[in-house]
C-alpha cells in the first residue's frame, strides 16, 4: 500500500482512538479474518453471508496491507471449502440430502456432473446471493478429484478477494470518515451483535454436522431418485 494512502487513513484512526470498534477489529487482525473466512467457506451457516468480504474491507480501509489481507483471506477460505469438499466425500449422497435444500438439489446435482470445474469457480468467485456450500459439497460427493476442486476453489477465491482487497484501496477512507463521522456510537452493539450471530452459527452448525451422523439409509437412494428427475 502506497504512503499517500497509509497516512492518511492512519490519521483518521488517531482521530478516532476511542472508537472500540476500530481496536477491536484491528486486535483481530489476519487471525480473525482467517478464521471467518474459512467459516464463510464451511457448512457451518454464517448468518450474514459474504462476512469475509466485509471484513477484509474494512481492514484493509483500517491501514492494512491489502495484499497480505487478501492472501490471509484466501488460506481461510481454501482451508474452510477443502474440508466442506472432505465432508461431502466421506458422507456421499446421504450428506448432500441431509444439507443441501431439496429444492435446489438436483440443480446442484445436475451442475457438478455436467460442469465439474465451472460448478466450483464460479460460486466460489461470485457474491452472494450465489450459494457456495452446497456445490463445493456435492463436488466432494459426486466424485471431483482434490486436486480439480483445489484448483478451480482456490483459482476462483484468489480473484474475489484480490478484488475486494483493491475495494478497500479504493474506497478505504471513505469507510472510515463514515465511521468516524456518524456511526462509531453503535459499536459496542455491534460488536455484541457480531459475536452472538457467530456463536449462534457455530452451535447450529455443529448440531447439523452431529445430526448428519444418524441419517437414514434411504437417503442415498432418495438423492439419486431427485437427481434423475432433472436429467
Amino acid at each position: 500500500m502506497s504512503p499517500s494512502y497509509v497516512q492518511p487513513a492512519q490519521a483518521l484512526l488517531v482521530h478516532t482512538v476511542a472508537a472500540p470498534v476500530p481496536h477491536w477489529l484491528m486486535h483481530m487482525g489476519t487471525l480473525g479474518l482467517f478464521f471467518v473466512a474459512a467459516l464463510d467457506s464451511s457448512v457451518i451457516p454464517l448468518v450474514l453471508p459474504g462476512s469475509a468480504d466485509l471484513l477484509l474491507v474494512w481492514l484493509v480501509a483500517l491501514g492494512g496491507h491489502p495484499w497480505l489481507h487478501a492472501l490471509n483471506a484466501v488460506a481461510g477460505s481454501v482451508l474452510g471449502g477443502y474440508t466442506t469438499w472432505q465432508f461431502g466425500r466421506s458422507g456421499g449422497e446421504a450428506a448432500l440430502q441431509h444439507h443441501v435444500p431439496t429444492r435446489i438439489l438436483g440443480l446442484v446435482t445436475s451442475w457438478v456432473e455436467r460442469h465439474p470445474i465451472l460448478a466450483v469457480f464460479l460460486p466460489a468467485l461470485l457474491p452472494p446471493p450465489i450459494p457456495l456450500s452446497p456445490f463445493v459439497l456435492a463436488s466432494g460427493a459426486l466424485g471431483v478429484s482434490r486436486g480439480r476442486f483445489l484448483v478451480a476453489f482456490g483459482g476462483a477465491r484468489c480473484l474475489r478477494y484480490s478484488l475486494v482487497a483493491w475495494l478497500g484501496v479504493a474506497y478505504g477512507r471513505d469507510l472510515v470518515r463514515l465511521w468516524s463521522g456518524s456511526i462509531q456510537r453503535w459499536s459496542g452493539p455491534v460488536l455484541g451483535i457480531f459475536c452472538g450471530v457467530l456463536a449462534a452459527g457455530l452451535c447450529f452448525g455443529i448440531w447439523k454436522l452431529r445430526s448428519a451422523r444418524n441419517l437414514h439409509p434411504t437417503a442415498a437412494p432418495m438423492l439419486r431418485t431427485v437427481t434423475t428427475q432433472t436429467h
